[in-house]
């Protein structure tokens, strides 16, 4: 996996999600997200089948989160256990452009920034959520990070999707941004790739669970 690609996407992904700056290590970034059910995550830029055995033998943190560039089912057979596979996807990026972003009849655009996130609401002419999502742009001119694109059940297939991603870019392009990286979910690649974003390859996520209660008699 591009080493820089992935820098960018845990650089843009931390000031996205308010998380501690990444710090770097050997086999990659690590990350404290401090919440409840993601506690940190290790990013390996370059797993192999010993490092993610050494990992998960020795991180025995409860929900703490391992994300590799390796497809699922060849991390599940090195983990060990304690771990399971969640939030599989994909990552990829894009060079930016400036393009046309208008809403359908029956829907409305909202945009606000803030610490170095843009968001963008899509809503219903009578205010109901539609769809969203967020970009994070660490510095001006460097490589933006999308981040949390989703569409109501109700209002798929309306090209609302499309809609946020390219307002997105557009609001990416005016900050200085050229180029931009993301975490897509399997379901979302094909909505990136139809809009020219490139897949670098396979992101797969392994969480610590929580080790059963023990019942005293």
């Amino acid at each position: 996996m591009d080493v820089e690609v992935v820098r960018s996407w845990v650089e843009g992904w931390v000031v996205s999600r308010g998380a501690a700056p990444p710090v770097s290590e050997p086999w990659g970034f690590t990350v404290d997200v401090g919440l409840t059910s993601h506690v940190t995550r290790h990013v390996l830029t370059d797993a192999d089948e010993s490092l993610v055995r050494e990992l998960t033998e020795t991180v025995t943190v409860p929900n703490t989160w391992l994300k590799l560039f390796l497809p699922p089912q060849t991390v599940a057979s090195w983990a060990a256990p304690g771990w399971r596979l969640d939030d599989d996807g994909f990552l990829m990026s894009t060079l930016l452009y400036t393009n046309a972003a208008l809403a359908p009849d029956g829907y409305q655009v909202r945009t606000w920034a803030r610490g170095g996130v843009t968001r963008v609401l899509v809503v219903t002419e009578d205010g109901a959520f539609a769809a969203r999502g967020q970009v994070a742009m660490p510095d001006p001119g460097r490589t933006a990070v999308f981040d949390q694109v989703e569409t109501s059940s109700a209002h798929r297939r309306k090209g609302l999707g499309s809609l946020v991603v390219r307002t997105l870019e557009n609001a990416a392009v005016a900050t200085g941004s050229s180029s931009a990286v993301l975490a897509a979910t399997a379901e979302g690649r094909a909505l990136y790739e139809s809009l020219g974003w490139r897949t670098h390859g396979p992101l797969t996520s392994l969480v610590r669970e929580v080790p059963p209660q023990r019942l005293e008699i």
